[in-house]
């Protein structure tokens, strides 16, 4: 069951999901036709705990039985075999993977060989790149010419690491994505005022941005942290590596102001499940 990723309120989402397993979904890429997308939500699984209901990581203590069972259920809702679903091994590096058909199932139903992933692109139909987030920000990237599909997670490292510019780049590389062509979304993650952190980090990204994006991306506050924006970060990002303004979305959904709904570290600590961002080719 879906619902528009520029959700009303916490309600609505309950309210719609029922007893159902709901996921959200940008209409920027399902209009295209040739992409089924989603990330997911806390309910309609069966782990139970820190962990209910719809945790889907192997690493955090649950069930693997309630774990592939949540992701049974996520993927019945968005029409993909758990069997042809890639994850990610995410280490907040800006390494991206090329899946192919050989990849099909790592991370969930079987072991993977790689390590220190955090994006994934892929031009074959039918395999399902799958991310995994609890405040991170996640980037949907779908290239509706060259038919090609990718998937990277970005928190405040792989967003100083520009991984958006280096997965535009492979994929540009590898498919002969023409940036101007792709369609991105910013995913569901920590929203500017939710997300305090130290000068150190702010030295990074005063470092990354020019100086005259900075009093859109952070600002001081009298205790000596900031509040840092990385939807604004990886907007620019975006449309430095020459993604047009028309075709980009971004969410209105933070993960900390919406925890009874969505995973989220900062509010919740590591005693939690994880959220996942999907996308798929069409076959």
């Amino acid at each position: 069951m879906s619902l528009g990723l520029h959700y009303k309120d916490e309600r609505h989402i309950f309210d719609e999901a029922g007893e159902k397993t709901p996921f959200l979904e940008y209409p920027l890429f399902r209009d295209t036709g040739i992409v089924r997308h989603g990330f997911s939500t806390r309910l309609g699984g069966v782990s139970e705990g820190c962990w209910a209901s719809l945790n889907l990581s192997f690493d955090r203590g649950d069930s693997p039985e309630a774990v592939m069972e949540n992701f049974r259920r996520i993927g019945s809702e968005l029409g993909v075999r758990c069997e042809d679903m890639v994850l990610s091994q995410q280490t907040h590096t800006t390494n991206v993977r090329v899946v192919t058909g050989e990849d099909r199932g790592k991370g969930i139903t079987r072991e993977r060989d790689y390590k220190d992933v955090d994006g994934l692109i892929t031009d074959e139909p039918g395999i399902c790149l799958v991310t995994s987030y609890a405040d991170c920000v996640p980037l949907y990237f779908v290239d509706p010419v060259k038919k090609a599909i990718g998937l990277s997670h970005s928190g405040w490292r792989g967003t100083v690491g520009r991984i958006g510019q280096k997965t535009i780049e492979m994929m540009s590389e590898c498919f002969g994505s023409d940036p101007a062509d792709v369609l991105a979304a910013i995913g569901p993650s920590v929203c500017k005022d939710c997300y305090e952190v130290s000068g150190d980090v702010i030295e990074k990204f005063r470092e990354a941005f020019d100086e005259k994006l900075w009093p859109e991306l952070f600002y001081e506050k009298e205790n000596g942290k900031y509040q840092l924006d990385l939807w604004k970060a990886n907007e620019f990002i975006f449309l430095e590596s020459g993604i047009l303004p028309e075709h980009m979305a971004v969410t209105n959904l933070c993960t900390h102001c919406n925890s009874r709904i969505l995973y989220s570290h900062r509010a919740m600590g590591d005693r939690r499940g994880n959220l996942c961002a999907f996308l798929v080719l069409k076959q």
